[in-house]
């Protein structure tokens, strides 16, 4: 996952909201940046979905004090903490948000809308009950960001032998455009997380990076059934680590009031 997970944004901007360090409006915009519309489904003492202003209003209301991140996948629960529906909501969705302060959650479901021609993209957010437990194998800043220095050590060398590590002008191109998005400020945190947060995400969001165009590059120079097991092994540990450090990052500032 290389690109903002809407997660994320959600996490970032409420936080930020929730704290008073941003608008209403200035939350909302940057939670649902390039999307049509997004709108929270199942919301206590809400009959059908509502906006984004007035769920965020209504968390607040129940006592939600900050929002936490889930980056779960395939026998990884990254972040999750039960019950078993939501965890398989989240998995489903590869992404969830979890409340600080009520026993809820929201996973997201998008959708697309509108003729071929203009076709928008709709988020539903789906809010459930969640289990008020530790979340699963999260790290902290700091060891987020030397697992990240540790696993790029470690897989460098494999990747590069195999010619596997996103080289070529269309890679070149990729990382380029990331750049350019980083530096329009898309890929930071909001106000209120601490310097390190945002220094762990970029590098963890660059990480992602390089591991899907490694994945997307096919099997580069490896050609034997050895070598291209090779390849897998030394980009699961990495693409593990670049999305704990993503939820490290998201999660700071969460981390930091409960400190």
């Amino acid at each position: 996952m290389h690109s903002e997970p809407r997660s994320g944004r959600l996490a970032a901007w409420g936080n930020a909201l929730l704290a008073g360090l941003v608008s209403p409006d200035d939350a909302v915009l940057a939670i649902v940046g390039s999307d049509a519309v997004h709108r929270v489904e199942g919301l206590p003492g809400e009959s059908a979905p509502v906006g984004l202003t007035l769920a965020l209003g209504r968390l607040r209301a129940l006592g939600v004090s900050g929002l936490r991140v889930a980056l779960p996948a395939p026998g990884h629960p990254l972040g999750l903490s039960g019950p078993a529906e939501f965890n398989a909501r989240a998995l489903e969705a590869e992404e969830a948000v979890v409340c600080h302060g009520a026993a809820l959650g929201l996973v997201p479901e998008v959708y697309e809308a509108g003729p071929e021609d203009d076709v928008h993209v709709e988020v539903v957010w789906h809010c459930l009950p969640v289990r008020e437990a530790p979340p699963a194998d999260v790290p902290s800043l700091g060891e987020a960001e030397r697992e990240l220095a540790e696993a790029l050590r470690d897989a460098t060398a494999v990747l590069s032998r195999l010619d596997v590590a996103g080289s070529g002008p269309v890679a070149e191109a990729a990382v380029e455009a990331y750049r350019a998005r980083a530096e329009r400020g898309r890929e930071m945190l909001a106000p209120g997380y601490p310097p390190r947060a945002v220094r762990v995400l970029e590098l963890a969001q660059r990480v992602g990076l390089l591991v899907s165009l490694a994945y997307e590059n096919g099997h580069g120079g490896a050609v034997s059934a050895s070598e291209m097991g090779a390849r897998v092994a030394a980009l699961r540990p990495v693409e593990r680590t670049g999305r704990r450090a993503q939820v490290a990052a998201y999660n700071a500032y969460v981390e930091e009031r409960e400190r």
